[in-house]
């Protein structure tokens, strides 16, 4: 393995990444200027210092001389090796995880909870260290916020992007990080596929930011909770989640979107520029659906002991939107439920969405072709001759 060819991409990626923390650095200065406490009417944040701007400053500045000293030994267009795209994935992962975790060094936390804070955050796994949620001003969790948003598509196909000096290195990468079905794309050309894809994800994200905001939340709020939602990660600055917030109508927002982000971007991007009916001739999707809607019912059921009326279904169904797009959000505390409404909630859990989505989970295709490579060894079992080849879509 060419290790300095591998560090070399990895700084030319960090370089690009130091961009990134000039939009909290913008909140930071905002909130540092206007000498306000920038409280909602739902969560009450630490007023902002000055350390607040510094550390992102001093984040940006680590982070592009990091990538500068490390990208001195790139060289353009190599042809990758798949153990050289799949170190620099892996390299890059922990390298933007270990610069996103310095504004939260300066915020208070040790070290070491600081890289899980944010290494949770770009692997949009949503889990937190965070106990007291009014220590920390708005900039840190807009910057929480946005570290799952990078993550939730994949920084590398932001970065196959933004940098088309890796050429066909770019493919190799892309692909190595990638999880998408069997014949999934929106281009030849994997640049262009992956700005497509940016694309959608930035007009999907605007355009729940607006949703929100129709429901009487604010704009920091729908634009946080954006972010961490069509990621499918789940953060939020309330500590209750979206429960501290009891919208009901944004409550439907919310299930619209994790919907959505727990579906394929590719077939999301061909049905949204005018092949509509794509997502009822997706298999995958249509079991995904089925499922989710299902469960929903059978949430709503179990909490009424009888056919749910609106609110129970609402609440059932964001539940199982949330578990199965492994967002994480909650509108109730089901601690207290039954352990019949449990079971359901963690078999939604485990079934998981589709492949080429934010969500994380075993995806729903694999069930589909476990499923066919069941019946194929069952059928065989009678019909020892028989040639039963396992299709999906197209692809055999």
């Amino acid at each position: 393995m060419r290790l300095a060819l591998v560090f070399g991409v990895i700084g030319h990626l960090l370089r690009r990444f130091a961009f990134a923390f000039t939009v909290p650095f913008c909140m930071a200065v905002w909130d540092l200027v206007s000498g306000t406490d920038p409280s909602t009417g739902t969560t009450s944040f630490a007023v902002t210092t000055w350390l607040s701007p510094v550390s992102y400053v001093a984040a940006a500045a680590v982070t592009a001389l990091l990538g500068a000293w490390m990208g001195r030994w790139f060289r353009a267009g190599p042809v990758f090796r798949r153990s050289e795209a799949l170190a620099v994935v892996a390299g890059a992962w922990i390298a933007v995880a270990g610069c996103g975790a310095i504004p939260y060094v300066f915020s208070g936390l040790t070290p070491v909870n600081a890289f899980f804070e944010s290494l949770s955050g770009f692997t949009t796994t949503g889990a937190t260290i965070l106990t007291n949620f009014s220590e920390y001003d708005r900039a840190f969790y807009l910057w929480r916020a946005m570290t799952q948003w990078f993550g939730g598509l994949g920084v590398i196909a932001l970065f196959v992007v933004v940098l088309p000096r890796l050429g066909i290195a770019g493919r190799q990468i892309f692909f190595a990080e990638a999880s998408a079905a069997a014949g999934d794309a929106v281009s030849p050309q994997v640049r262009e596929s992956a700005r497509r894809l940016w694309i959608l994800y930035v007009c999907l994200t605007m355009l729940q930011t607006v949703a929100l905001m129709f429901t009487g939340f604010n704009l920091y709020d729908g634009v946080v909770h954006s972010f961490t939602t069509l990621s499918a990660g789940g953060f939020s600055p309330n500590p209750l989640s979206i429960q501290g917030y009891a919208n009901p109508a944004a409550e439907w927002v919310f299930i619209l979107f994790m919907v959505l982000s727990g579906t394929s971007f590719t077939l999301q991007y061909r049905a949204f520029t005018g092949r509509p009916l794509d997502f009822f001739r997706d298999r995958e999707f249509m079991t995904y659906f089925g499922v989710m809607l299902l469960f929903s019912l059978l949430t709503g059921a179990l909490l009424l002991g009888g056919l749910p009326t609106f609110e129970e279904l609402r609440t059932g169904a964001f539940q199982v939107a949330s578990l199965m797009s492994s967002t994480g959000y909650a509108s109730a505390d089901f601690e207290g439920w039954s352990d019949a409404l449990k079971t359901v909630l963690v078999l939604a859990m485990v079934v998981g969405g589709c492949a080429g989505s934010a969500c994380g989970g075993l995806k729903v295709i694999r069930y589909i072709l476990s499923a066919q490579w069941l019946g194929r060894e069952l059928t065989q079992v009678l019909h020892p001759r028989a040639v039963i080849p396992i299709r999906y879509g197209r692809v055999t």
